[in-house]
C-alpha cells in the first residue's frame, strides 16, 4: 500500500509540474508563433498598401477587387514628370500695360512600370492577397470606396485579416486574450489591418516593433 501511495504521489507531482510548466511556457510559445505570423501578414499588408496607393496615384481612386488590383500592377505605368518655374508676359487690360507673370510648367519625361518601380522585379504581389498561414486557405478582406469629409469626397481603402484566422490553431484562451489587447505595444482589436473605411488614413494598426506602419 505504501508503494502504491508513493507511485500515486509521484504521478500527481508530475502532473502538477506539467501544468505549471505549461502555464509558463504556453504563453511563450503562443507569442513566438504569433509574432512570426503577424510579421508575415504585415509584409503582405504593406504590399497591398503600396499597390493601392499606386492605383490611386494613377486613377484617383482605390480598388476593392483583388484581381483587378493585381492586373493593374501587371500593366499600369507611372507618368514621370518634372516641375519647373517659368514666366510669361500678360497684358493688363485695366492698366493697359504688359506685366510679367510667374507660373509652373509640368513636363512629361516618360513612363515607368509600376510593377518594376514598386517590386523591383519580384512577383510576390501576385500572392499578396493570400494570408500566409499554413493549414489555412484564406484571403485578406479588401474594400475600397469614398467617404464624405466636410463636403469633400475622399477615396479610402482597407485590407484586413482576423486574428482568428492568423492564430486559428493556437490556444483558444490565449487567442481570446489576444483579441482583447489594448496596448501601444500590441495589435489592438480583433483584426490585423491597414487603412480604414471610416477615416482618412493608410496606416496599419501594428506597433513600430513590426516595422513602419505608415506609408
Amino acid at each position: 500500500m505504501k508503494i502504491v501511495l508513493q507511485l500515486v504521489l509521484w504521478v500527481v507531482i508530475a502532473a502538477l509540474g506539467y501544468l505549471v510548466y505549461n502555464s509558463v511556457m504556453g504563453p511563450v510559445r503562443f507569442n513566438k508563433v504569433k509574432e512570426v505570423r503577424y510579421a508575415q501578414a504585415i509584409e503582405s499588408l504593406k504590399d497591398i498598401r503600396k499597390a493601392e496607393l499606386a492605383h490611386k496615384t494613377v486613377t484617383g481612386k482605390f480598388e476593392k477587387d483583388p484581381a483587378k488590383l493585381i492586373a493593374f500592377i501587371d500593366t499600369a505605368k507611372f507618368t514621370l514628370t518634372q516641375r519647373r518655374d517659368s514666366s510669361f508676359i500678360s497684358f493688363n487690360k485695366i492698366l493697359q500695360i504688359d506685366e510679367p507673370r510667374d507660373t509652373v510648367v509640368v513636363d512629361t519625361l516618360g513612363y515607368a512600370s509600376i510593377k518594376d518601380s514598386l517590386f523591383q522585379g519580384s512577383d510576390r504581389y501576385r500572392n499578396m492577397m493570400t494570408v500566409p498561414v499554413e493549414g489555412k486557405d484564406a484571403k485578406f478582406d479588401l474594400d475600397a470606396g469614398f467617404i464624405d469629409k466636410n463636403g469633400i469626397r475622399i477615396a479610402v481603402f482597407e485590407a484586413k485579416v482576423a486574428k482568428d484566422i492568423l492564430l486559428h490553431d493556437l490556444d483558444k484562451d490565449l487567442l481570446f486574450q489576444e483579441k482583447e489587447v489594448q496596448s501601444v505595444d500590441g495589435v489592438n482589436g480583433t483584426h490585423l489591418s491597414v487603412g480604414s473605411m471610416i477615416e482618412v488614413n493608410t496606416t496599419g494598426n501594428w506597433p513600430k516593433s513590426y516595422g513602419s506602419n505608415d506609408q
